[in-house]
């Protein structure tokens, strides 16, 4: 998986002697937060001395970091692990009007127009109903009624 954005926290590194190995290991954890309309932000791990220095990770840089999720279970509690394994810097910075590139609508290839929703996927009605069927249940055809703030 990967995600963009800009490094707004250095945590501290740790480290520590393996118990089962005897080997030193080190780790450090950093904050990303993404360039959406809403932003988001998450926490990932570089593990092993070498990759910390190689990655080499500085507050305030753009960043795309390809990173691995797992899970582990301590005392009946699961927790999530965000591992980076790459991280590039040739990412460019979006400006404040232009829009977040967002993933491409699947379309179907036949007719070249975006995919109808399943039936009954968007909560409006059977996908037979149309656009002026979705329409009428929002609170009328042609006009935008709805309040909603998206």
């Amino acid at each position: 998986m990967e995600i963009e954005g800009k490094i707004i926290a250095v945590l501290p590194a740790r480290g520590g002697t393996s118990a089962r190995t005897g080997a030193a290991w080190k780790s450090q954890e950093f904050v990303i937060e993404t360039f959406d309309q809403y932003p988001r932000k998450c926490v990932f791990r570089i593990f092993g001395e070498d990759r910390l220095n190689q990655m080499n990770v500085q507050l305030g840089e753009v960043l795309r970091v390809s990173f691995d999720i797992d899970a582990h279970e301590y005392n009946g509690r699961w927790y999530n692990d965000v591992s980076a394994w790459r991280v590039d810097r040739n990412v460019s910075v979006p400006s404040a009007g232009q829009p977040v590139a967002t993933a491409p609508a699947q379309s179907d290839p036949a007719v070249g127009q975006p995919a109808a929703p399943a039936s009954g996927s968007a909560g409006f009605g059977t996908a037979s109903a149309g656009v002026a069927g979705g329409m009428e249940m929002m609170g009328g055809a042609g006009g935008n009624v709805d309040d909603l703030p998206f």
